[in-house]
């Protein structure tokens, strides 16, 4: 976060853990939409950029317009979050629980060996990364739209593709069918499953690091293993958040990949190893505070509620 406390599987209920991580990941998510958009942006390739950005003039977007396209694509996540991001940490806590029979109030006292850990945040990272797939696709497509919707572009071309998180996941769907909801997913199980459980590992390693022996973390304690979970796990994360974005874009302004590694090979063609560190500098920045917050909101309530 081998215990030697044995309690039966059906009294612990995974409840506390779901509605604690839900009610924290409403604080997350309004502390790293600034910065999502910006994010997904730097990420694409600059022979899409341009594409994308073709014939928009910025003198017909409206300035309040440009200062909430920091937030493009963030009201579906708003409403999904908290139910995505409980089935992270429910599936961690409750494959944690299996492995190490140790509830949470005894992990202090009785830490689970990080061979379990990682194990048990590799199982939440496929989880995240099944029922995530659809959400992130439709937030990347949103936010990598340069214009409102039927705003007439210099060239007279229609404007945004899409209206809305529903118009966009429906027009997904009838373009390219259910597995088009899903695409890049490969990218993102890759991307999830190893830094999901460096995410945990971090955190635990870090509570144990800056806290006496059998004592629970104070909140300064839980704010900086939160933060730097989050920034370890970003920084390993960024390479396939590069390619995973761009799957997600493939096909929607003519560019298409055959796939993970033919993505990979392309675009270390075209921009060279450094596109691997697209998006980087956002990433980490944004990381520590969402988080520092996430954590400690989550282990506040589990307090108030267990």
């Amino acid at each position: 976060m081998l215990g030697a406390v044995h309690l039966p599987l059906m009294e612990i209920s995974p409840r506390p853990m779901l509605y604690a991580r839900g009610s924290s990941v409403c604080m997350y998510t309004w502390v790293s939409a600034f910065g999502e958009g910006f994010r997904n942006h730097s990420l694409m390739s600059s022979h899409e950029s341009c594409t994308l950005r073709a014939g928009v003039d910025p003198s017909m977007v409206p300035f309040a317009l440009q200062v909430l396209g920091f937030f493009k694509g963030m009201s579906f996540p708003l409403l999904s979050v908290a139910l995505v991001n409980s089935v992270i940490f429910g599936a961690y806590s409750n494959a944690l629980l299996y492995l190490s029979a140790t509830h949470h109030h005894d992990r202090h006292a009785n830490p689970p060996s990080y061979a379990h850990i990682l194990t048990a945040g590799s199982f939440s990272g496929l989880i995240q990364a099944v029922v995530l797939a659809p959400v992130d696709l439709i937030k990347v497509r949103l936010q990598n739209q340069f214009h409102p919707y039927g705003l007439k572009s210099l060239m007279g071309a229609s404007g945004a593709q899409y209206r809305g998180p529903v118009h966009c996941g429906a027009s997904i769907f009838h373009e390219e069918g259910v597995m088009g909801l899903f695409r890049g997913t490969w990218a993102l199980v890759l991307r999830d499953v190893p830094t999901i459980a460096i995410y945990f590992l971090t955190y635990t390693s870090f509570c144990q690091a800056m806290t006496a022996q059998g004592q629970e973390p104070g909140q300064r304690t839980v704010l900086v293993a939160g933060g730097c979970a989050g920034t370890i796990s970003w920084a390993f994360a960024t390479p396939l958040d590069v390619i995973k974005t761009r799957l997600q874009m493939d096909g929607v302004k003519g560019v298409s990949y055959g796939g993970v590694w033919d993505c990979i090979r392309i675009s270390v063609q075209r921009e060279g190893p450094q596109v691997f560190l697209k998006g980087l500098t956002p990433n980490i920045i944004r990381s520590f505070p969402v988080n520092a917050v996430t954590f400690l909101s989550y282990e506040n309530i589990l307090k108030l509620i267990c």
